[in-house]
This record gives C-alpha cells, sequence and structure tokens, in this order.
C-alpha cells in the first residue's frame, strides 16, 4: 500500500496532467483550487494540506472560497487577484507548472543543516520573500522566516530530546508502552 500511495504522487507530476486536472473533469479552475493539492500532500507523512488549512492563509481560502468575487478561479493564475493565497497562486507562482521551483524552505524534520548558508539556501530564501512580496512587506516576510527558523531549531531540540527520553526507557527495558501484565481486560478493568 506504501508504495502504491508514494509511487501515485512521485512519478513526475509534470509528466502526468491528470495529477492536478483531473482525468474525468480537465479544468483548469478545478485545478488551482488548494483541495487538488491535499489529494497528494496530507497525512502523517507530510502535513501540508493540514498546516495550510489551519493557518491563516488556509482559514482566508476557506471561509471565502465560495465567493467568485473572492476567488476566481476562471481566471488564469498569472491574472489571480485572489483575497489569499492558495497553494497554487504561492508555488505555481504565475502559472507556471514546475511546482519544484518554489517548494518548501525547509526538510520535514526542520532545517536542513547543510543547506544553512548555502547560495541555495539564501537564493530560495530570496525567492519566497518575493512571493511572500505580493501581499506583503519584504521586512515581514524575513522576520516570518526568522520566526519558523526558530520554531524549526525548537522542535528539532525536542524531537532529539524525545528520542533521548526514549533510548533511556529501552535501556532501562521500560520499551514496552503496555507490558501484559499490565495491560487491561476487554472491560477496561486491570
Amino acid at each position: 500500500g506504501d508504495t502504491a500511495g508514494c509511487t501515485f504522487c512521485h512519478t513526475s507530476p509534470e509528466e502526468r496532467c491528470s495529477t492536478c486536472h483531473q482525468r474525468h473533469q480537465f479544468n483548469p479552475a478545478v485545478a488551482r483550487k488548494s483541495e487538488q493539492c491535499k489529494t497528494c500532500h496530507w497525512g502523517k507523512d507530510h502535513r501540508d494540506w493540514e498546516a495550510y488549512d489551519i493557518s491563516i492563509h488556509g482559514t482566508v481560502y476557506q471561509v471565502n472560497k465560495w465567493d467568485p468575487t473572492q476567488f476566481d478561479m476562471s481566471k488564469k493564475l498569472a491574472d489571480a487577484d485572489y483575497v489569499g493565497p492558495t497553494c497554487q497562486y504561492c508555488h505555481m507562482r504565475g502559472g507556471h507548472h514546475n511546482v519544484q521551483r518554489l517548494s518548501t524552505v525547509y526538510t520535514s524534520m526542520g532545517m536542513s543543516n547543510a543547506d544553512r548558508g548555502a547560495p541555495l539556501w539564501k537564493e530560495k530564501r530570496d525567492t519566497w520573500v518575493s512571493v511572500c512580496d505580493d501581499c506583503h512587506s519584504p521586512r515581514f516576510a524575513r522576520e516570518n522566516l526568522q520566526a519558523m527558523d526558530e520554531a524549526c531549531k525548537d522542535a528539532g531540540l525536542k524531537y532529539t530530546e524525545t528520542f533521548k527520553v526514549a533510548e533511556n526507557l529501552m535501556r532501562d527495558g521500560m520499551g514496552e508502552p503496555m507490558p501484559k501484565d499490565l495491560a487491561p481486560d476487554w472491560s477496561g478493568q486491570h
């Protein structure tokens, strides 16, 4: 199941129009909706949809998506003047089909230490600032990237700390979360 799921999404979407455009309803207006990205970008292994959906941008989208004066999906992405950004508005800026061009600045478990300070890292961050610049000031975008940097550093520390706790529990022979002699019976009683 995992292999089939991975293969479905990770076989060059740029070569398969139906990844975003739906095979049975080939309509650019449908492909411009954030829900199209949810097909692949949600769940335990990548929580992109969940992160977007609960963000201020996602909330603005969810509240206003039915109003064509706020989100006119019939317009080309290059001509979009949405009240808030969809996934496509930022990641496919101007309507290009190379989604990877504006991929995330972070790895799945925080910042990539190898990229910090590298020219590619700076270029990617500057590109994102220019995207945010469509609606926000460059200062606002840079400050938010900095805040995300700090959050990722903190999360990385917590992640490492959690694994140390688990490792110590294993060493102490307490790695089994529910030993059989302490497991409740079907009625919930010990």
